[in-house]
């Protein structure tokens, strides 16, 4: 039962961590005007991010408990390389860009 809920808070902690890879790719592309920045910024200071939500969540919470993945990279790597490149993938392929959505003048 404890690697049950320990299988699911892991899912749970990779939906979260894909939810906020998403909302950083999208809170770079809307305040960097650069092409390149935003995708810099996301590919640098998001991982930074997810690895201190991980040891959060992994370390003190114990988010994860009773799954022995084999190694400690292989739970980085689901933790953090996954979540980066579905959320950056939600952000450019199924939101639309910031440069077509039309916002009210402010007067």
């Amino acid at each position: 039962m404890l690697a049950l809920f320990g299988f699911v808070s892991l899912i749970a902690l990779v939906a979260f961590h894909t939810l906020i890879a998403g909302v950083a790719t999208r809170f770079f592309r809307l305040r960097l005007n650069t092409s390149w920045g935003s995708v810099v910024y996301t590919l640098v200071l998001t991982p930074m991010l997810l690895l201190l939500s991980m040891l959060v969540f992994a370390g003190v919470l114990n988010v994860g408990a009773g799954i022995d993945l084999g190694s400690p990279t292989l739970l980085a790597a689901l933790l953090i390389g996954l979540p980066v490149v579905l959320g950056a993938t939600i952000d450019y392929l199924y939101v639309p860009s910031p440069d077509d959505v039309e916002l009210p003048d402010t007067e």
